[in-house]
C-alpha cells in the first residue's frame, strides 16, 4: 500500500451504513466500540486492483509498538509500506506508492518491506517468486529508498506476520471476508475449484501487516478503502474482545491492544490507469504489457508504448472530464513525474493535441525513469549488498513486531513462551 502525500487526511471509516451495520452485528459489540461510517460510501462499488489483489499498503506507527494512545510531539511515527513481488514494477506501483516513500523517509522512521506472502495468493511461478523479491528491493533503493533513514525487509523474513494473521483470523467473521469486492471479482473469474482460501483471508494478512506496527496512518489507494476499514474494525473487535481490564487481569498494561488506523490518500498519482483503459486501473496481470509503463522499460519502449496508448477525440486536453478517463490519466501521470501543479499541467496542455503532448509525456517519461534504471543495474549486480539491506531490515522489522505480537499472545490468554 501508494502512494505532497500528508495533505489529504480522511478521518474516521468511510463504510456504507449497510455494510457498518452488517459488521456491528457480526461483531456483537456496543454501539461506543463503533465509529459512524465514513470511509468506503459505496461498499458495492468496483474495487480496483494493483497487480493481483492488495499488492501495496502502508502504514504510519509510534516508534515503540506498546506505547500508549496518546504520544508525545517529540515521538517520531513510523511508516510502514509494501509492494507486491510479482512481475515488472509498474508505472501505477511507482507513482502509486514508492514515489511517495522519498518525501516521507525524510520526516518519519520508515519501513518498506516486498508483501512476497500477498503474491502467492493467486496462481504464480515458484521457480521467479525468489527473483522478482529481490528485483523489487532493488528497485525500492534505485528509486530512492536510503537505507540510512528506511528499513527495507521481506515480508516473509517476519514471521509475526504470519503468525498475527492466524490470530486474527480467529476473531475475523467469515462474512466480513465473503464481502470484499476483489475476493468476489477474481473467485468469480478464476472459478471456484481455481481459488485457493489465501485469496479470501489476505485481507486478514494486510490487516497483520498494519496492526503490527501500531499503525496510526495507512496511506491507501482509492481501491484499497473498503480493506483498510475491515482492518479498522477488527482492530476494534479485538480491542473490545481482549483489551482494556481484560487484558490487565492477565498482566498486561490494559487499554488497547491495537490503535485504530485512519486512511491517507494522496492526491495525485494514487491510482494510474491503464494505456489501454482508462477506466481499468494500471495492473501487472494484465494481458497486455502495452497497458502498463514497467519501471525497467528502455526508453524506445516507452515511447512507443505511449505513441500507441488509447485517447479521444475532443479537442484540446483537460482534467476531471467523467467523458475523457485517459485524459485526465495521462495528465496526472505528467503532472507527477514533471514536479509540476496540476493547474500548471492544465494551462500548458489546454490547447495542445494529443501528438504534441504524447512526445511531451514520452520525454517527461524517460527523464524520470532512466536514472532509476541505471541505479537498479548497479545495485543488483551487487547481491552481498542486497542481502545485507535486506537482513538487516528484517531484524529491526522483527524487533518492533515482536513487541506487539506478544502483547496480543499476552491478552488472548497463551501460556508464554
Amino acid at each position: 500500500m501508494g502512494r505532497a502525500l500528508l495533505s489529504h487526511f480522511l478521518v474516521a471509516s468511510n463504510s456504507s451504513p449497510r455494510l457498518a451495520s452488517s459488521l456491528r452485528s457480526a461483531a456483537r459489540l456496543p454501539s461506543k466500540y463503533w465509529k459512524s461510517p465514513e470511509l468506503v460510501r459505496r461498499s458495492s462499488s468496483p474495487i480496483g486492483r494493483n497487480g493481483c489483489g492488495f499488492r501495496c499498503h502502508c502504514s504510519v506507527s509510534l516508534s515503540q509498538p506498546a506505547a500508549p494512545e496518546t504520544s508525545s510531539s517529540s515521538v517520531k511515527k513510523r511508516i510502514v509500506s509494501g509492494v507486491q513481488p510479482t512481475g515488472s514494477i509498474h508505472l501505477g506501483n511507482y507513482l502509486g506508492a514508492i514515489k511517495n516513500w522519498i518525501t516521507l523517509q525524510n520526516s518519519y522512521d520508515t519501513l518498506f518491506f516486498i508483501v512476497d506472502l500477498h503474491a502467492i495468493t493467486l496462481p504464480y511461478d515458484a521457480q521467479q517468486l525468489s527473483k522478482a523479491t529481490r528485483d523489487t528491493a532493488a528497485i525500492y533503493l534505485a528509486c530512492g529508498v536510503d537505507t540510512s533513514k528506511a528499513s527495507v525487509f521481506v515480508q516473509s523474513h517476519v514471521r509475526a506476520h504470519v503468525e498475527l494473521m492466524w490470530l486474527l483470523s480467529s476473531s475475523t467473521p467469515i462474512g466480513w471476508l465473503n464481502r470484499m469486492i476483489q475476493f468476489k471479482e477474481k473467485s468469480r473469474k478464476a472459478g471456484d475449484d481455481n481459488v485457493g482460501a489465501a485469496l479470501l483471508t489476505y485481507p486478514v494478512l494486510m490487516a497483520s501487516d498494519i496492526l503490527l506496527y501500531q499503525s496510526d496512518l495507512v496511506p491507501v489507494g482509492e481501491d484499497q478503502k473498503q480493506h483498510l476499514e475491515l482492518t479498522r474494525e477488527l482492530a476494534e473487535r479485538v480491542n473490545y474482545l481482549y483489551g482494556g481490564r481484560k487484558w490487565k487481569k492477565l498482566g498486561g498494561r490494559g487499554g488497547a491492544i491495537f490503535k485504530v488506523p485512519e486512511p491517507l490518500i494522496p492526491p495525485a498519482g494514487a491510482r494510474v490507469m491503464s494505456l489501454t483503459d482508462g477506466l481499468s486501473k494500471m495492473s501487472k496481470s494484465a494481458p497486455s504489457d502495452q497497458s502498463r509503463i514497467n519501471l525497467l522499460d528502455p526508453k524506445d519502449v516507452i515511447a512507443n508504448k505511449i505513441k500507441r496508448c488509447k485517447t479521444d477525440s475532443f479537442p484540446g486536453l483537460e482534467f476531471d472530464n467523467p467523458e475523457r478517463p485517459e485524459c485526465n490519466n495521462l495528465l496526472s501521470v505528467y503532472q507527477v513525474v514533471s514536479g509540476k501543479t496540476k493547474e500548471e499541467v492544465a494551462k500548458e496542455c489546454q490547447d495542445m493535441n494529443w501528438g504534441t503532448f504524447k512526445i511531451i509525456l514520452a520525454d517527461a517519461l524517460i527523464d524520470h525513469l532512466i536514472p532509476i534504471q541505471v541505479r537498479y543495474e548497479e545495485i543488483i549486480s551487487d547481491s552481498a549488498y542486497l542481502d545485507r539491506v535486506l537482513k538487516e531490515g528484517a531484524t529491526k522489522a522483527t524487533d518492533i513486531a515482536d513487541a506487539t505480537l506478544n502483547n496480543v499472545y499476552q491478552a488472548m490468554g497463551f501460556l508464554q513462551r
